[in-house]
C-alpha cells in the first residue's frame, strides 16, 4: 500500500511540476531547457539541454530536496550593421524546479557541463539505498 501511495504522490508532484513549468503560466515565447530526471540504484541524475550558454549563465540550487535550475540565454547582438531576417532560436531567463524522487546527499552533489548539456549527479542518502541482506542457514 505504501508503494502505491508514494508512486501516486511522486506522479502527482511530477504532473503539477510539468503544469507549472510548461502549462498556462508560461507564455508561448518563453524559453526553458528540456530536462531529464533519471533515478538509478545509487543516485539521481538530472540532465538539462542548455546549448549556447556558459556555466556562468547557469545556477543550480538544492533546498529541501527540490532542485532548482536558473539561467539566462542571452541573445546575440547584430554586429557591423547586420540585420536579422529570421530569429527562431529562443532566448531569455528560465527557472525550472523539481522535487527529487528520493532523499539525496546535498554535500555530495556534482554538476558537469559539456557540449551544451548540464548533468547534475545527486547521490542517494544511505537510508534510501536498497540494502542486500544475506541469509544464513543453520
Amino acid at each position: 500500500m505504501l508503494d502505491i501511495t508514494s508512486d501516486f504522490t511522486r506522479e502527482a508532484d511530477r504532473l503539477f511540476s510539468d503544469f507549472i513549468n510548461r502549462g498556462i503560466f508560461r507564455l508561448s515565447d518563453e524559453w526553458a531547457p528540456g530536462v531529464d530526471v533519471i533515478e538509478t540504484k545509487d543516485e539521481v541524475v538530472v540532465r538539462a539541454e542548455v546549448p549556447g550558454m556558459t556555466k556562468e549563465d547557469i545556477s543550480v540550487t538544492l533546498q529541501d530536496n527540490v532542485l532548482t535550475l536558473r539561467g539566462e540565454k542571452k541573445q546575440e547582438q547584430a554586429q557591423n550593421g547586420a540585420t536579422y531576417h529570421r530569429v527562431e532560436r529562443m532566448y531569455g531567463s528560465f527557472v525550472r524546479s523539481f522535487t527529487l524522487p528520493t532523499l539525496v546527499l546535498a554535500d555530495k552533489v556534482r554538476a558537469h557541463y559539456k557540449n551544451g548539456v548540464l548533468e547534475i549527479t545527486l547521490p542517494k542518502a544511505e537510508e534510501v539505498k536498497p540494502k542486500e541482506i544475506s541469509i544464513t542457514v543453520n
